[in-house]
């Protein structure tokens, strides 16, 4: 019986060692009961996913600025918590049939929406007509960085056309293994930009090539994301950038029957595609389809909340915390029947987790609370392309210039306390520092992205900061856990991707650790904490992409 006892007061005494080791010492302001409320109520059923525009998102928007309020953040936005960004929405007759033809001959093929492709539209409009021949063109992209041009040879050649693109950056290769960013995404792999080039190119519209290893994730989240409404910031009368009247994703199955239809080898043409003298493929295939759109035009807020800091000197200075509202609403449903995508992991976790913060910097003792202030931004469609936070980086509501850096939460530990974190983009400015000083203090292990090749560091709010030239990093939990998972938390940190992401299955459950989640709050509380109160605004490093963006909004 000794021998027993003194075996469970070792476990016990490395348990509470361990703890220590990964504790913060911000813990004790926050609230777990109430942040596990706030997930609770953000992603309940009656919020219906929180969707822009709708009832459940208006709901979702109100509550997020009374609990701003109840924590003791003024309205951050003049003498309003919101922001409104105008926004069109559109959504695809799921009817819409893709019609293939050989260029001047007889011969169809047709590809069924949702099941080979999904399609939305850049025109703004209810109706638009597209029949157009179409150009491979690899991975579209110029880079004049990288001297690279996968739109090579005569101009005219791209206006009007449908191009296919592949996502992704071109391979890095044994003679440049640097070549965009190696094994790390960039910009230029991110469906957005290929979507924004084909634009600038005059195309008429893009297909973009799915596959499981290129995206990150099967076609069953494109579908979910695609397949519903889809909304775009509304273009003014004066707005003259270009769009796409046609914008797609098709499944690698049915992009290889589109090639074949040409008499091309698609998997021949990625090859070629790889390569910097890659010649631009006009596939012999003309593609045409009328697509009939739900249409509708309103107003969805971002979200603002300020905390003034103590420092006179430094008050009018800002650290700006995001983590986005929205979710996909109601959509098509799974096989349970579900229709509601809830969106607990993403985001009701991060919003829950940052008003946790808001409140926590109302406890602090005043030798604790920061010199800059504050502000919490919780940007709508975040799910549409970074819209919110996109707008609010054209259009903020202090002077960029006066902004000393964002930290961005998107997803939330809610498995177990962990030994490690990352904070993607760190590396980039000299809050990486700041970050390792926090993390040493911890006695948590920092570590670089885990997954550079899905590009993640441009997919959530923190990347039209960094656009902006606001040195951004987004907070990303550990994995290495001081007690290993099992059971339904090992099931769905396993699986999330494949199983839970962008899915009606992203929903609150009662397992959930909140403990583990006010360790992950903690962390982004004590990094702000250390931009606030640092003599120096941080900076880009002069090696960094975003670094004259930085220069040029610091004049």
């Amino acid at each position: 019986m000794l021998r027993t006892l003194n075996i469970l007061i070792v476990c016990l005494v490395a348990s509470v060692a361990a703890l220590a080791q990964t504790s913060g010492r911000y813990e004790s302001y926050f609230n777990e009961a109430a942040m596990r409320e706030r997930v609770k109520r953000l992603s309940a059923d009656d919020m219906e996913g929180r969707g822009p525009g709708t009832d459940g998102g208006k709901r979702a928007a109100q509550y997020i600025a009374d609990q701003l309020k109840a924590a003791g953040a003024k309205p951050g936005n003049g003498q309003s918590y919101f922001q409104n960004v105008r926004l069109v929405g559109v959504k695809a007759d799921p009817a819409t049939r893709l019609v293939a033809t050989i260029t001047g001959g007889p011969t169809n093929m047709y590809f069924n929406f949702g099941d080979d492709f999904v399609a939305t539209t850049g025109a703004q409009a209810s109706e638009v007509s597209v029949n157009s021949e179409v150009v491979f063109v690899g991975y579209g992209i110029d880079a004049p960085l990288y001297n690279w041009n996968d739109y090579k040879g005569d101009p005219a050649r791209y206006r009007g056309k449908i191009l296919m693109i592949l996502v992704n950056d071109p391979p890095a290769t044994s003679e440049e293994p640097d070549l965009f960013g190696g094994r790390a995404l960039t910009y230029f792999g991110r469906w957005t930009y290929k979507y924004e080039e084909a634009a600038r190119k005059g195309a008429a519209g893009v297909i973009l090539v799915h596959t499981n290893e290129s995206a990150g994730y099967g076609w069953n989240v494109v579908r979910t994301s695609n397949g519903n409404w889809r909304y775009e910031i509304a273009r003014g009368p004066a707005d003259k950038s270009p769009f796409l009247k046609f914008r797609s994703w098709m499944t690698n199955e049915s992009a290889v029957k589109l090639a074949g239809l040409g008499h091309f080898d698609l998997e021949e043409l990625k090859l070629r595609a790889k390569k910097r003298d890659f010649q631009p493929v006009d596939l012999g295939v003309s593609v045409s389809l009328g697509l009939k759109s739900e249409m509708k035009t309103f107003d969805s807020p971002n979200v603002v909340g300020m905390i003034e800091g103590k420092d006179k000197k430094l008050k009018n200075e800002y650290v700006v915390f995001s983590g986005h509202w929205d979710h996909l609403g109601i959509g098509e449903a799974d096989s349970s029947g579900d229709k509601i995508y809830n969106g607990a992991y993403d985001n009701a976790s991060g919003v829950a987790a940052i008003l946790g913060i808001a409140e926590a910097i109302g406890e602090l003792p005043p030798a604790d609370r920061p010199k800059r202030s504050t502000l919490f931004l919780f940007p709508t469609a975040e799910e549409q392309g970074l819209l919110g936070a996109e707008y609010f980086s054209l259009n903020p509501v202090v002077p960029l210039a006066r902004i000393a850096g964002n930290v961005n939460i998107d997803g939330v530990n809610f498995f177990g306390r962990t030994k490690n974190f990352a904070a993607l983009g760190g590396e980039r400015s000299s809050i990486g520092d700041l970050v390792a000083d926090v993390a040493r203090e911890r006695g948590l292990r920092l570590d670089g992205d885990r997954a550079p090749e899905q590009g993640f560091f441009f997919r959530s709010d923190h990347f039209p900061f960094a656009k902006a030239g606001v040195p951004a990093i987004s907070l990303r939990h550990g994995d290495d856990f001081v007690t290993p998972l099992e059971g339904e938390p090992l099931n769905f940190f396993r699986n999330y991707t494949a199983k839970y992401y962008h899915q009606p299955s992203d929903q609150y459950y009662e397992w959930w650790n909140s403990g583990a989640m006010v360790q992950n709050a903690e962390i982004g509380l004590a990094i702000a904490l250390k931009i606030a109160n640092s003599p120096v605004m941080p900076r880009y490093k002069d090696s960094d992409e975003f670094s004259a963006a930085d220069k040029k909004r610091s004049k």
